[in-house]
């Protein structure tokens, strides 16, 4: 009996089950709670449109965040409502025919109750699902609007003949559709049965088919094989990207087993979900319906293992195998013709490099600009010496330094400058406060740049620019200094706040304080912007300081790569965005590439993309943050595409500034991406390839203690190209190139060249040295380096004590028909990371020398031998003549002698006076 309107007894006994007391006030608080959590979250989502709108219109790009932000929501929309039009439909059926009378010994009420929590179980799991498909829809809006943007490329599959697009383009929205339908109906199915048999257990009846359950689940697993039959018929496509054969791509077995097998498939998946239709007639219930729905699921189990499987394994074994070359032969010409296309190589022009075995002393004279930009400073030394030289502030460092090249003085320099960006981090701990972190230390200041090849006696780089301010005699003038935007600009600060900004801090004097004066940042000039800029970055103080007024900005995203790749998610990205000093302004050059992994036949490079392009030059202001995005590669399919999705985003690379124009880069990663594919795939011949039998290796070196492969390398030299009498010299991209593996045979059979001056931008020339030409490769000069018994007397003087000897990069520098080896020495103490390049080492075929200088080690190089034939020296070059040099180095060998037995003599002197004393 109920006493006071409360919640009956379950049974009629005193010990029969009872629901907790209040059970519905705490169902209630339950959906509150919920309902307040989805609040919250619908309300981050608008904070986060809200903030992402101001960023983007004060960037200019408004129209590239509507594009992807409506494509986002109408994805969500179709996405969420189709399946949850198919969930209320199929709910709706399962819960209807699911209900009956119960013969638990339950009250009414509590019947009612349970149907009650369980209708809205299912409307709240109905929801979520649909946000969850709607969620996977709009996550894959790119694939959509490239789609609906795609171009042609031009050229049509070797198999379907099909354009290329269709694989890049159409073939990912396909792959997309299928498993979003076959997700979305194996989930249905799943539910349904579950809401089939939540019901049973409520009424407690055993749980058993009845037709019109089956029926229904019948209509769901037709459905299931449908998208599995779909599935097999997509994946035909992609039999074009398979790795099981001879090569990457459909090989024979693939397009005479496989391709049958899955349109076998295909059909048996088709009829396997008629199968399950056909159960709804009234001639097939109870078991016979039973039996068929088995038969129709065995179907197709027995067909993918035995068709999809074993069938193509048998032909791959006992009729590839047997005859691999002969029928896999057009197969691997297909898919050296297209991995060359996808990545580029067909650019590349190949000469043979008629290589002479010693170097002509004349070479040397006849190619200043090659010997004056010799590359003795290595990027990462550097940046410890700067890190020590000329950080000057407890919070600035040097996070990296890049290679670029300038004029200097009407002279082609290859020159290496690094940003002095700020580190908050650095300071004193009684420092780390809120107001010095966001407000007053907001932005890096100034740049050191210095040539790659001088360096002081000390051991320490000179300065093409350096020092806080920058000096204003410097080979490269900075006139806007500030880094704001940069490659450790991690956090977000608040400017132009009444917290005055330190821009830095003189020798002498009291530091500089100054308000930033640029277009970066959102201006906070409401309460909401400060409400969603506290919430965004869960930081109160943006609401409650008093420092903060109408006119303050807020700068975040301010590190370069984070920045562009909010803007264009779409785009790789290269590690290394390097800084340009234009016209005393500080700009960030990023690379960027688009891909894809759905390039027919090409070999993914490391299991990643099969094709890119260095389609886009990004340009990022460190002092006002704007960007601007460039098309280098405008005959790029993918990236005209995008440039028709945003067509305010993108810039032709003729409007780029003709002064930035002269910094583009051919970027590293991009070439070494192309090296590395090209080892195998120079090889165009199919039985050569298929035999690997001239497959080639990227050399290794010693550097900086330890064995590694050698990386592409920047120098200034002229390109020995047969049709130019007299090149000039040009800033390029090499790497050396041994035969595969590298250990076993270490010479030298080919260097491969990027070309970024003018109008040869993007050239790529691949010079092969002669067949049995003995050319020695990094590794083995390395070993003649530590053989030289002169060489290692050295290293036994300098790398003592508390001195550790740190070899660099060794470079391969061709030079007219000859090769240069140059590797520096630096020294560093074991106590402070302050490397100072102390010996150069050259070597040629025959020699191998170790100085303390350039000059000295070019006269050690040269020996007795002469220049002749060359008129005047160039007074640039190496203009003292051998004699000279090794008699200056005499002199200084002997006068070293005579200091050293002196200090000897004076330390005898100075024991004996002590013992005397004593």
């Amino acid at each position: 009996m109920r006493q006071n309107g409360g919640i009956p007894p379950v049974g009629d006994l005193g010990g029969s089950l009872v629901l907790p007391p209040n059970t519905g006030m705490w169902v209630k608080i339950a959906l509150a709670a919920a309902g307040v959590i989805a609040l919250l979250v619908v309300a981050n989502i608008l904070r986060a449109i809200y903030t992402d709108w101001l960023w983007f219109d004060k960037l200019g790009f408004l129209d590239v965040f509507l594009t992807a932000l409506w494509a986002r929501v109408w994805l969500f929309f179709a996405g969420a409502v189709l399946f949850g039009v198919m969930a209320a439909i199929s709910f709706t059926l399962a819960r209807r025919h699911a209900r009956g009378e119960s013969v638990l010994a339950l009250p009414p009420e509590t019947i009612q109750w349970l149907d009650r929590f369980l209708l809205l179980s299912m409307v709240l799991g109905a929801i979520l699902l649909s946000v969850v498909f709607g969620v996977a829809a709009a996550s894959r809006w790119d694939l959509v609007l490239r789609l609906l943007n795609s171009a042609s490329f031009g050229t049509s599959d070797p198999v379907f003949s099909k354009d290329i697009g269709f694989f890049v383009f159409t073939l990912p929205v396909l792959e997309l559709i299928r498993g979003w339908f076959l997700g979305a109906v194996i989930v249905l199915l799943i539910s349904t049965a579950a809401i089939y048999f939540i019901h049973s257990s409520i009424r407690g009846v055993r749980f058993q088919l009845t037709p019109w359950m089956r029926g229904h689940l019948a209509v769901l697993g037709t459905l299931v094989f449908l998208g599995v039959a779909a599935d097999h018929f997509i994946d035909r496509y992609n039999l074009l990207f398979s790795d099981s054969g001879a090569v990457f791509g459909a090989t024979y077995a693939d397009v005479n087993a496989r391709m049958l097998a899955l349109l076998f498939l295909t059909a048996i998946a088709a009829a396997s979900g008629v199968l399950l239709l056909a159960t709804l007639l009234p001639t097939l219930q109870g078991a016979r319906g039973n039996r068929l729905i088995m038969g129709a699921v065995g179907l197709w189990v027995v067909a993918a293992v035995g068709v999809g499987n074993l069938y193509p394994s048998f032909v791959q074994r006992f009729t590839v195998e047997p005859n691999e070359f002969s029928l896999e032969e057009p197969y691997i010409a297909r898919n050296i013709e297209l991995t060359r296309a996808a990545f580029g190589l067909g650019r590349i022009r190949e000469e043979t490099f008629p290589v002479q075995e010693e170097l002509p002393v004349e070479a040397l004279f006849r190619n200043p600009e090659t010997m004056n930009n010799l590359r003795l400073w290595d990027p990462r030394p550097l940046r410890d010496t700067y890190n020590q030289e000329q950080f000057l502030r407890l919070y600035y460092a040097f996070r990296d330094v890049d290679v670029d090249r300038y004029t200097i003085d009407g002279e082609y320099r290859q020159v290496l400058i690094g940003a002095r960006e700020l580190h908050p981090e650095n300071l004193p701990e009684e420092a780390q406060r809120w107001v010095n972190q966001r407000l007053q230390y907001t932005h890096g200041y100034g740049a050191a740049a210095s040539p790659v090849t001088e360096f002081t006696p000390e051991g320490r780089p000179l300065f093409f620019a350096k020092d806080i301010p920058p000096d204003p005699d410097g080979a490269i003038i900075i006139t806007q200094p500030e880094i704001y935007y940069g490659e450790h600009s991690l956090d977000f600060v608040i400017v132009k706040s009444l917290t005055d900004e330190l821009d830095y801090e003189p020798d002498e004097g009291p530091p500089i304080y100054k308000n930033y004066e640029g277009e970066g940042g959102i201006t906070i000039s409401s309460f909401l912007r400060r409400v969603a800029y506290a919430w965004q970055f869960t930081d109160i103080n943006i609401l409650v300081s008093s420092q903060i007024t109408s006119e303050s900005r807020i700068q975040y995203r301010r590190t370069v790569q984070e920045r562009i790749g909010q803007v264009a998610p779409f785009l790789m990205l290269d590690r290394d965005p390097y800084l340009v000093v234009d016209e005393g302004r500080l700009l960030w050059i990023q690379d960027a590439y688009t891909v894809s992994d759905h390039y027919p036949y090409s070999t993914p490079y490391r299991d990643s993309f099969n094709y890119i392009r260095n389609s886009v030059k990004v340009v990022v202001d460190a002092f006002h943050g704007t960007l601007d995005f460039y098309i280098s590669d405008p005959d790029d399919p993918v990236i005209q595409t995008y440039r028709d999705i945003f067509p305010t985003l993108f810039k032709p690379l003729e409007e780029m500034p003709d002064s930035l124009v002269l910094h583009l880069r051919y970027p590293e990663d991009f070439f070494s991406i192309q090296a590395e594919i090209y080892l195998q795939y120079h090889m165009q011949d199919p039985n050569q390839f298929f035999n690997k039998a001239d497959q080639w290796d990227v050399p290794e070196e010693q550097f900086l203690g330890d064995t590694r492969s050698v990386k592409p390398y920047y120098v200034i030299m002229k390109l020995p190209l047969p049709e130019e009498e007299s090149p000039e010299a040009e800033f390029v991209l090499i790497l050396p190139f041994t035969p595969w593996p590298t250990a076993d045979k270490p010479r030298m059979v080919a260097w491969l060249a990027a070309r970024m001056d003018g109008d040869a931008y993007g050239d790529l020339v691949a010079f092969t040295f002669p067949r049995g030409a003995q050319i020695d490769g990094p590794n083995q000069v390395e070993a003649r380096i530590d053989q030289d018994f002169v060489i290692k007397q050295k290293f036994a003087l300098l790398c003592s004590g508390e001195a550790i000897c740190i070899r660099g990069n060794l470079l391969v520098i061709p030079i007219e028909q000859s090769i240069l080896y140059v590797e520096p020495l630096y020294l560093q103490s074991s106590a402070v990371r302050f490397p100072e390049l102390k010996q150069v080492i050259l070597a040629t075929s025959k020699r191998v020398v170790m100085e303390s200088t350039l000059e000295l080690a070019v006269a050690a190089l040269v020996g007795d031998r002469l220049p002749t034939g060359t008129g005047e020296q160039p007074a640039d070059g190496p203009a003292s003549t051998a004699k000279q040099l090794r008699q200056i180095e005499e002199v200084l060998s002997d006068l070293k002698d005579g200091f050293t037995s002196l200090e000897d003599a004076l330390d005898q002197l100075r024991k004996l006076i002590e013992e005397e004393q004593q």
